[in-house]
């Protein structure tokens, strides 16, 4: 399963998706992968930062929508004022 996490001031908003039924060409698995690429542009053209988790790994800064990751968190950017 993937996990896409968008930080917000109400903590953060998933949408999950399973990478095996996208290989068999499932519509709903297929149209959540979609919605988590457009959700992960959308965001890092607003100046989002966003990371690859993986259990037991060091977190990994990425640029690149991967539908392969475990979890992608996007932490929206931070305005100092």
């Amino acid at each position: 399963m993937g996990m896409l996490r968008v930080m917000s001031r109400r903590g953060d908003d998933r949408l999950t998706w399973d990478e095996q039924k996208i290989q068999t060409g499932d519509p709903e698995a297929v149209a959540a992968v979609k919605e988590a690429e457009r959700i992960f542009e959308q965001e890092k053209a607003k100046g989002a930062t966003a990371f690859r988790v993986i259990d037991g790994n060091p977190v990994q800064r990425i640029d690149k929508f991967d539908a392969t990751a475990e979890q992608i968190v996007l932490v929206p950017r931070v305005v100092g004022g």
